[in-house]
Parts: C-alpha cells; structure tokens; sequence
C-alpha cells in the first residue's frame, strides 16, 4: 500500500498571532502519529510573514518529545547557512531524543531573499560548496573519520548512539537529483513547489545514475505534494481559495499570511478568478476518494510508495481533518487496515 508522510511548514494564518502556527504544528506532529503516518516533516524559511517554521531542529525536539514511534526530519535544513559539523552534532542530539526515528533532509536553496541569506551566512558563494558540506555532513553523522589533513581529523560529532540520523536530498531540480545518485542517498522532489515540473526529469536522472553506497542499495525517491481533503467537495474547493490566492500573490512578488477562504477571492477581478480556476485542473483536492484516488495516480504514474503530503488551510481544524480523512481513505492506521483488510 501507498506510505503517506507530512510536510508542515507552520503556516501563518491571517489574523492569528505567528507563534500560534508553531504550537498547532506540535499537536498536527501528534494526531499524524496517532493516524498511521510514516513521517513528520518540518521546513525552514526565514523572513515570510506566511511562515513561522525558522528552526527545524529546535521544532524537531519539541516533537521527539511528544511523539514515540513516527519518523520525524527537517525538509530541510538550508546547509549552505551554516557549518556541517554543528548540523551534525544538533542531529546527533535528535537522534538520540528519538533513536532511530530521524531524518537529515538538507537542501540548497537559501529558503529566504537574498539580504536575509546574508545575515545568515555572509559569505555569497556558500551554496557553491554544498556536494562537499554534505560529503562533510555525512561523515560526521555517520562517525566516519576523516583523514589525516583534513581539519575534522579527530573530531567527532557528539553525542554518539546506537543509530544515526538518516539523510536526504531535497530538490525541485536536476541538481539535487544528481547530486543524491551520485552519493547513493534518498531523494525527495519538492513537487508542491515546482506545480511538478521537471519532476519526471529529476527522477529519471535520480534512478539512472544512482550509486549504491553505504547508506542505500537501491534508489529511494518521494515527492512532496500539495494536497487537500475536506468532507464534501465542496468544501474542500471552498478551502482550496486560501492556498490559490496565496499563489497569486507569491507570483507578483507578494507573500502574505494565508487568507481566510471568504477573504481570499473577495477582492480579485475576472483575470484573477480565472487563474485560480485554472489552478484547480491539477490540484489534489476533493473528497477523501476523490483526493487519495488523484494521488494514487500520482504515485503510480511516478512509480513511487510513497507521498509526502503538505496541506495548507486557514483553520488548523480544516488541515488536521484533512490529515484525518486521508489516513482514514488510506487505511494508515493499523486498526483502521486491519479493519479493511478483515
């Protein structure tokens, strides 16, 4: 059966304080484990009013200690921002609140504009070393030595365990593909961002090329999907409003908290009602069959086992019962597929 996994970035609400968006990520982290699914996965952005998610690892922690048995990880980490071995010890430290349970999702892209990329690492050619820092990262996470002459000789990324976080390579381009089958690591196309483009390419490349190594023997692929299920059809276009608009406006350059579904098209002319009703032709919206019939498709025609969902909604009760119908429509929970399978 297909695994579905979740992405919460900590969406801003409009007209709700933004550190109310971190906490309802706690609770989503929560009934996620209690609802069957494989992975819980936080993101990283800084300076956009529509995300509060700025620290993935200090969210990871919160969540290691409210959750027992669902793997939990960063999507990701921007590690051209910082130094590898501090990455490495914080996600040691995970691991060891949650043995076995994490994953290293590291990514390239700054995950912010340009001036706010500076405060965080000044130095503007950071993203161009990114294969050796995950070569880097990767030896540290794994307690692998490094070699005499090298500056980590004789470091080691503490604390030390009986596992090690597992990494990704995150992408919405043939880089991070490439870059993953050449290291024989797991990769996951960021599929909600890119409306799927180039996502056939990225795989093709990712499978292609793959090198098993130590950490992988055969290629492990997921995509990350924008997705949404709500009881009636219609209200789940009603709560689609929100996102579109969103979109929207990120096209022009403007990127505010999401908008209640009664706001989001109040005031928008023809041209703009009709590019959000073009957005609905390849939109994984609807009823809980209709939406998980769209995604099975998805899946098959990509050939993967797994989904990683990422559902946006101006009330936190629409996304958690979003969440809360797909695992019902996917028989996620054990119970609840024992039950199906009887």
């Amino acid at each position: 059966m297909l695994k579905l996994s979740v992405l919460d970035q900590s969406v801003v609400s409009y007209g709700q304080p933004q550190d109310a968006a971190i906490r309802h990520t706690l609770n989503l982290a929560q009934r996620c484990e209690e609802w069957g699914y494989a992975r819980f996965w936080v993101s990283e952005h800084h300076n956009l009013p529509s995300i509060a998610g700025t620290a993935p690892e200090v969210l990871l922690a919160a969540i290691a200690a409210r959750t027992q048995r669902i793997r939990l990880g960063s999507a990701g980490i921007m590690l051209p921002h910082y130094a590898p071995f501090k990455v490495a010890e914080q996600f040691r430290v995970l691991d060891a609140l949650a043995p076995g349970r994490i994953d290293l999702g590291l990514g390239r892209a700054p995950g912010s504009d340009g001036r706010t990329s500076v405060l965080l690492n000044p130095d503007r050619y950071a993203s161009e070393r990114f294969p050796q820092q995950v070569v880097e990262l990767q030896a540290w996470v794994s307690g692998t030595p490094f070699p005499s002459g090298h500056p980590g000789h004789g470091v080691v990324a503490q604390p030390t365990g009986a596992s090690v976080p597992s990494l990704w390579i995150l992408g919405s381009s043939n880089y991070g593909a490439q870059l993953a089958a050449h290291l024989g690591l797991p990769y996951a196309f960021a599929y909600f961002f890119s409306d799927g483009v180039g996502v056939e390419s990225a795989l093709d490349l990712y499978r292609s090329q793959f090198k098993p190594s130590a950490y992988l023997d055969k290629p492990q692929a997921t995509i990350c999907v924008s997705a949404l299920a709500a009881d009636t059809e219609e209200a789940a276009w009603w709560q689609f409003q929100s996102r579109a608009r969103w979109r929207l406006e990120r096209n022009r350059g403007r990127v505010t908290p999401l908008l209640p579904p009664a706001l989001a098209t109040a005031d928008l002319g023809q041209e703009d009602l009709l590019a959000i009703e073009a957005m609905k032709a390849d939109a994984l919206v609807g009823t809980p069959e209709q939406t998980a019939d769209k995604l099975q498709a998805l899946a098959a025609s990509l050939a993967l086992d797994e989904l990683v969902v990422c559902t946006w909604a101006h009330d936190p009760a629409v996304q958690l019962r979003s969440f809360e119908l797909l695992s019902d429509a996917f028989a996620l929970n054990p119970s609840t597929r024992q039950a199906a399978l009887a």
